[in-house]
């Protein structure tokens, strides 16, 4: 579940040139997923209003499908996920218009942080991440979607 919120992107002010916005497929050749996670297949990112809607389908550790929903801004603050149980808010500030950070949490505490780049060509984008697992080991990974 951690490359749930791996997958949620954050915008700049301005969402007509927001180069998160669309639909990504995860690239899994060119990803370094960390052991014993789950993975994101699919993520779409949608304006809804002066929010982002970002939706993601993919898989658990065990291979069950997985499904999370996350509305908000990308103002540093944390705002709730529905459908994912490792956390259950994120919080994205800008760090110029292809990067953003992210962090998530579980009940305020910090479950693992990182940074989403879009490429230059905005044809995909990385997301890096380090944190520690439920059973306090720590973990990192690395992992590229394509624009669908």
């Amino acid at each position: 579940m951690v490359t749930v919120g791996v997958s949620f992107v954050a915008a700049s002010g301005c969402f007509a040139a927001n180069p998160h916005i669309g639909a990504w497929k995860l690239n899994e050749a060119k990803s370094k997923l960390a052991p014993g996670m789950g993975k994101n297949n699919t993520v779409v990112y949608t304006e809804e209003g002066d929010k982002i809607k970002v939706t993601v389908d993919g898989t658990d550790k065990d291979g069950k499908p997985t499904h999370s929903v996350w509305v908000g801004k990308f103002d540093g603050k944390a705002y709730p996920i529905k459908g994912n149980l490792a956390y259950n808010a994120i919080g994205y500030r800008v760090i110029n218009e292809r990067t953003n950070a992210i962090q998530t949490l579980k009940d305020g505490k910090l479950v693992w942080s990182g940074m989403i780049t879009v490429a230059k060509d905005g044809r995909s984008r990385t997301v890096n991440i380090h944190g520690t697992d439920p059973s306090g080991k720590k973990f990192s990974a690395k992992v590229v979607y394509d624009k669908a």
